[in-house]
């Protein structure tokens, strides 16, 4: 069994994180998996894109369009990106967060409707499961953050959940994060809560 993910979504949203825990546990769990990042512009809000393979032994590290078994997007603009890589059958997961692009912002370009990502979304035979960023539970008052819980939902998806434990992950939270991990598995649990709740 084998599973290929793309990531893809802006800097600053911690996107990079999610492959680094799903590599980490992967590795601890004794799976081949390879890690290849692509970043935009360098700065915070710069286009960033991460492929993961997981269980692929000595495939090359790069996804082919229309490849990935599961495209996980975490900016809804920036989603449109990950369209030509999920694979008919497979899954696209959208954390819908709006961060507006300069141009957007000055007028000069335009935003994507909600509906218009969705859409474009299913016209590839990919299943689709939506999460609103809204909807994150607060722990003193403050969200929870975006990407762990996004992971806690991806975990749900076949063929991932068949490679890699959730409690595999949960140790690869805490071995990142040392001081802080309890807030972090809070917001993983709550978005495996949530990733069985949201298809559409």
């Amino acid at each position: 069994m084998s599973c290929d993910l793309v990531l893809i979504g802006v800097g600053g949203q911690g996107v990079l994180t999610i492959a680094d825990l799903l590599v980490r546990a992967a590795f601890s769990a004794g799976i081949p998996v390879s890690f290849c990042p692509t970043k935009g512009m360098a700065q915070r809000g710069g286009s960033v894109k991460g492929e993961v393979r997981i269980g692929r032994g000595r495939a090359g590290m790069r996804i082919p369009p229309a490849g990935a078994d599961i495209v996980i997007a975490m900016e809804r603009s920036e989603s449109l990106k990950g369209v030509g890589y999920v694979k008919e059958g497979g899954t696209f997961l959208l954390y819908d967060e709006v961060l507006l692009p300069t141009g957007a912002l000055l007028g000069r370009d335009r935003y994507p409707e909600r509906e218009e990502v969705i859409a474009a979304i299913r016209s590839t035979g990919a299943g689709l499961i939506v999460l609103d960023p809204s909807e994150r539970p607060a722990i003193d008052r403050r969200r929870v953050a975006g990407n762990v819980y996004t992971l806690g939902a991806a975990i749900r998806i076949e063929p991932l959940s068949g490679l890699i434990d959730p409690g595999s992950l949960e140790r690869a939270i805490e071995e990142r994060w040392p001081g802080r991990a309890g807030e972090n598995i809070a917001a993983y649990r709550a978005g495996l809560e949530a990733g069985g709740a949201r298809w559409t």
